[in-house]
């Protein structure tokens, strides 16, 4: 090898060396930044004429794998689901209490029931029959308060799904302006690396709202579609259709047309569709459960314990004075708006003096123009009795056969399963997405004692070609004095 070549070599290793570092010290500085993926410098042999001429830098190259990406954005979705579904359970569960101690509609029933068996045993009392009044008010009010919180929590769910949206769709926008750059850039270089990272961050933002699958190109380009295969990104980004609704009404509906679902390019996407492309997961799936399956479903349970408590006083044989067909102690002030029985309950005004009413129509009838005999408990024991009278109940969840109280402790049990049901997802989604990742970032993330083992290396290498450069420095010295 002659002085020249030499000398060639050892500056394009030096040239390389110090590339090398470089890539080094953004691993190092990106340790801690997420979606940053571990970068390494590619290097070859330099032939000339058949001779080594030393080395050249290909490119930077990125330590991806994308098989396990792929599987832990998958989970991220189903992460993002259960964690949903399992905090608006618990705060549900929480609010409703899970057993008669911490069941307020429970204890208001129980208040009310009390109430009711005092003025019984002293029908003469107008106190015990203005505190069965009260109780009832407050039975009532807790029921208005429970049927209005689920209405709002559907709310809830509908305008977080536009928020949802608009999120999805700007980065569908994103990802599609990514492309476009890494189309036009040479793949190996450190500015096409930090795009590539880029929108790694954006696919990972998506996932969490919807299970997405990616499709490479040769121009560095992706397309985006669901898992269930509807194309959100080929070439332009395609947009999430949805309207928020302005109101919430018990009885809306998707299909009744009142609540809207989700199209892609007129593709029906909606989570619990029975379409091709209904989305499974994320946190749009979770939404969408909560805002027409578990919301919904609970509604009707607890309108379903509304409608028997009006039930339970509405037969003659228990107040002569009522004719077939006349509201009892309890009624619904809009019978004919169907959904949402619990918001719209309350007191028969007859009874209640709030309201011009009379308490006294408790013992003597709810039909009654005059006061009785202040001694006569007929019908406030036959209250007391529809109270402890075992009635059945057809309502999905709650089939079989209860008296009140036992009907109301249901909806504690139910929301209580609920609760612990999606609990136990949520820990098996977090246990299988947390591994996943950990084994992702072995593959893909930085690990600094290697990185420093690596700077060793290349603190070598640097050393071992400028000693070549010095060498050759001294040998052309040594011609220059002959």
């Amino acid at each position: 090898m002659s002085i020249s070549s030499a000398i060639v070599s050892a500056r394009s290793g030096l040239d390389a060396v110090g590339a090398r570092a470089d890539i080094v010290a953004t691993n190092v500085a990106n340790a801690s930044t997420p979606g940053y993926v571990r970068r390494a410098l590619t290097v070859s042999e330099t032939i000339l004429g058949q001779q080594t001429a030393g080395v050249q830098v290909n490119g930077i190259e990125r330590s991806t794998n994308a098989r396990l990406t792929a599987e832990r954005r998958l989970l991220a979705s189903d992460f993002a689901q259960a964690e949903i579904l399992s905090s608006s359970w618990a705060s549900l569960s929480q609010r409703i209490g899970e057993d008669i101690e911490s069941s307020t509609l429970f204890q208001n029933l129980s208040n009310f029931e009390t109430a009711l068996r005092d003025a019984a045993l002293s029908p003469e009392s107008t106190t015990h029959a203005n505190q069965v009044v009260q109780s009832a008010n407050s039975l009532v009010t807790e029921f208005n308060m429970l049927g209005d919180l689920i209405n709002e929590r559907r709310f809830q769910a509908d305008q977080d799904i536009a928020n949802s949206v608009d999120i999805v769709n700007a980065s569908l926008r994103e990802i599609q302006d990514l492309n476009r750059s890494l189309a036009s850039l040479d793949q190996t270089t450190a500015q096409a690396a930090a795009l590539f990272d880029e929108r790694g961050r954006v696919l990972d933002r998506i996932s969490e709202h919807i299970p997405i699958q990616t499709f490479e190109r040769d121009s560095g380009a992706i397309d985006v579609l669901t898992v269930e295969g509807v194309y959100l990104v080929a070439g332009p980004a395609r947009t999430i259709e949805f309207t928020p609704t302005n109101t919430m009404s018990p009885d809306f509906t998707v299909a009744g047309g009142d609540l809207s679902g989700l199209t892609v390019d007129g593709v029906d996407i909606t989570p619990g569709a029975t379409t091709f492309g209904a989305v499974s997961s994320g946190s749009l799936g979770a939404l969408f459960t909560l805002r027409d399956t578990d919301l919904t479903n609970l509604q009707d349970q607890l309108d379903t314990m509304a409608q028997d408590m009006i039930d339970r006083f509405t037969d003659p044989a228990i107040d002569p004075t009522l004719l077939v067909g006349d509201p009892g102690l309890f009624l619904d002030n809009n019978p004919a708006a169907g959904a949402g029985v619990a918001s719209r309950l309350q007191v028969n005004a007859l009874v209640d003096p709030a309201q011009g009413g009379a308490s006294w129509r408790l013992r003597d009838g709810l039909g009654a123009v005059a006061q009785g005999n202040p001694g006569d408990n007929t019908i406030l024991t036959n209250l007391v009795g529809a109270l402890e009278q075992v009635r059945t109940v057809t309502q999905p969840g709650l089939q079989g056969s209860y008296n009140a109280s036992d009907l109301i402790a249901q909806l504690g049990a139910l929301a209580g399963q609920q609760r612990v049901q999606n609990e136990a997802v949520r820990s098996s989604v977090t246990l299988q997405h947390d591994a996943v990742k950990q084994v992702e970032l072995e593959e893909t993330g930085v690990d600094i004692e290697t990185e420093m083992q690596d700077l060793l290396l290349i603190e070598q290498a640097y050393a071992a070609n400028a000693r070549v450069l010095e060498a050759a420095s001294q040998m052309i010295n040594q011609l220059m004095q002959i």
